[in-house]
Formats: structure tokens, C-alpha cells, sequence
């Protein structure tokens, strides 16, 4: 079968780096996929994702993604000589939907950002009456698809992100300037209110004075979170490096994770962290639940509460054998249930339920 995943591109977030791991998994099992990416370089930089899809192997064509719609990529869409278009992300949804001709169609729903239950579920539930089936990467995803947005439950499957390995580096890390014998907490996130980085900010000056925040990721809301650590005085004990070219040496050098969502369509970090054997402290919100087993490979808190989020973590910080017993069993629950072996033959197996009989 031949199948064209179609995505907006505008730097490697957490689904490009699903299609860069699923991509090479599902050509391992005979599935003629490749790339379709819908390049935004006004508000990104697609040349990276397109570099490792080179080193790995997979074909992709590359076409103008615009906020607006292109009539040339549609068009070029329109002419693909493939089976079917796997669509991720609204934008590409709208795209495959309007371009699909008689091509098959598959949808992959990555989060459950509220606008979706707003009255754009109107034009989602067009968009699904066209296609034959929906793949969520949680359970907690594939419910608000169904309950909030309304989309037809026999159409929704979920299919979790597969990870064997934490992310290779691709380049040194920048020096962090911090005295010896600092503990480090780690957040991987965008910069933006969704991943909670202010209230890990404000959980930090309720912690021993040997620990750093280290916050890994670039977005909108750099200024206003550099801001608030000198308002709240913990400036010096916060390092915001941007994007560094070795997560994993950083995620192995860290005491733990911390992920303070409000809310969360997978959660890729969680499940780096995890192959690390590094305890996660998390919001217990959207599908965190289904990567972080409570007391067993981390620990959850309510949302926004500062004092639940201090409190767990003073709690690892404190009993490191805890925090070494968490960690590991963590990395069994990522071999057990989110590889990516796993991962690609569900999803080709949705493919071949929708070949021709």
C-alpha cells in the first residue's frame, strides 16, 4: 500500500518526531510511506525535519503550508499517486480533506487543545465523515475526541506514540553556568502556558537551594516566564537553553522530570524521561495517567497546585532509593507498552482494514 503522511512543517515538535519514528518503522513492514510535508518557514524551520527523514531514508515531497491553504499544494495533493493520505494536525486535516479525490483517508488526532470542542468540532465532524478512520495517540485523547468533540466512536482508534530509545544527539549541549553539586530538575516543553512551566517556577522557591530548573524548549512565553523567576528570586537557580543538540545526556544527568501540564495530548517527554529510568513528577491531567503510573513510576498532582507539585518533588529529592526504584520501573512500562514495534503494526494494521476487498 501506498500511503503519504501530510503535515504542516515548522521545526521538529512532538509529531514530527512521531512521523520520524514511525515513518522508517512502517517502511520496515512493507508499507510504501512517505512524507508529505506543508512547509511554514515564516513561523518555523522546516529544514531539520527534512534532514533526518533524508538520513533515514524516507521519500517526501515538499509543498507550501501557509496559515491559508494553497490551491498549488492542493492540487499537487490531488495528483499524489498513492492509496491513501494519512493527515496529522488541523491544518493538514483540511488539506486532505478538500484534496483526497479518491484516496482512502486517515486522521491522526495529537491533542486535545480546547479550540477542538469549540465550534471548529463542526468542521472536524465534515472532515471525519470523509475519512475511514481516526487514530488518537491516547485513550484520554480518543474520549474527547468522542465525547467533546463529537466525532463517531466506531471511527476512533487510539494508536500510542512508540519510543525505543531517548532522542539522539545531533550536537553538543551549551554550558548551564551552574556551582557543583546542583540538582537538576528538567522540563522538556514548549514555551507556552499549556505545559504549566510557570507553576513548576513557582514550585521551585518552596525547594532546597541546591536545585536548578532547567527548562528545555523554545515559544511565545520565554520573556514572560524569565520575568517571573526574577520576580519570584529564583532566577538564578532557572536555565532556559532553548533547543540543545543532547536531551537524553541532560534527562540522564537530571534528579527527575517535571511536567506540569494543564493539558496534554501525549506527552513525548514523560516517555524520554521514562527510557532514561528517571522518575516523573506530572500534572494528573489528559493522557499523563496512561504514561505515569501514580507511586509506582512517578508521581501526579492536580493541576495548578503549586504546593501538591513542591511537595512531590521534596519528596523524590529527599529518598533517592525511591526515586532510583521509580525511574526503573519506568523504563519497563516504555519497553512493555510504548515500543515501536508496537506502534507501527497497529497502525498498519488500520491500513490494511481499509484496503479495497
Amino acid at each position: 500500500m501506498r500511503v503519504a503522511h501530510v503535515h504542516r512543517i515548522r521545526g521538529i515538535g512532538g509529531s514530527e518526531r512521531h512521523l520520524l519514528t514511525l515513518l522508517p518503522a512502517l517502511r520496515a513492514l512493507d508499507v510504501d510511506a512517505r512524507m508529505v510535508g506543508l512547509d511554514d518557514p515564516v513561523h518555523g524551520a522546516p529544514e531539520p525535519f527534512y534532514a533526518a527523514l533524508d538520513e533515514a531514508g524516507v521519500p517526501y515531497v515538499r509543498l507550501p503550508g501557509s496559515r491559508r491553504l494553497e490551491p498549488r499544494a492542493l492540487r499537487a495533493l490531488r495528483r499524489l499517486d498513492v492509496d491513501l493520505l494519512h493527515t496529522h494536525l488541523v491544518h493538514a486535516d483540511l488539506a486532505g480533506g478538500l484534496a483526497r479525490g479518491g484516496k482512502r483517508l486517515v486522521s491522526t488526532k495529537h491533542n486535545d487543545d480546547p479550540f477542538r470542542a469549540g465550534p471548529f468540532r463542526y468542521v472536524e465532524r465534515r472532515l471525519t465523515h470523509r475519512a475511514g478512520r481516526v487514530i488518537t495517540i491516547t485513550d484520554s485523547l480518543r474520549r474527547f475526541c468522542i465525547d467533546r468533540v463529537g466525532l463517531p466512536a466506531d471511527k476512533v482508534e487510539t494508536v500510542h506514540y512508540g519510543l525505543d530509545a531517548p532522542p539522539a544527539a545531533w550536537g553538543p549541549n551549551p554550558d548551564l553556568d551552574l556551582p557543583d553539586g546542583t540538582r537538576l530538575l528538567l522540563s522538556v516543553s514548549r514555551l507556552e502556558p499549556q505545559k504549566g512551566v510557570d507553576v513548576a517556577l513557582r514550585a521551585l522557591v518552596r525547594l532546597p537551594e541546591d536545585t536548578a530548573l532547567v527548562v528545555l524548549g523554545e515559544g511565545p512565553q520565554r520573556a514572560e516566564l524569565e520575568a517571573l523567576a526574577r520576580e519570584l528570586g529564583v532566577a538564578e537557580r532557572v536555565r532556559m537553553p532553548g533547543r540543545v543538540g543532547d536531551v537524553a545526556a541532560l534527562l540522564r544527568q537530571a534528579e527527575l522530570l517535571v511536567h506540569p501540564a494543564r493539558w496534554e495530548g501525549f506527552g513525548l517527554a514523560i516517555l524520554e524521561a521514562m527510557l532514561c529510568a528517571k522518575p516523573v513528577v506530572a500534572a494528573r491531567v489528559s493522557s499523563i495517567p496512561e504514561l505515569v503510573v501514580d507511586g509506582e513510576t512517578g508521581a501526579l498532582v492536580p493541576p495548578d497546585d503549586v504546593e501538591a507539585l513542591a511537595t512531590a518533588l521534596v519528596t523524590l529529592l529527599e529518598d533517592p532509593p525511591q526515586a532510583l526504584a521509580l525511574g526503573e520501573a519506568g523504563l519497563r512500562r516504555a519497553h512493555e507498552r510504548f515500543s515501536v514495534a508496537r506502534m507501527a503494526a497497529r497502525t498498519a494494521a488500520i491500513y490494511g482494514a481499509l484496503s479495497p476487498t
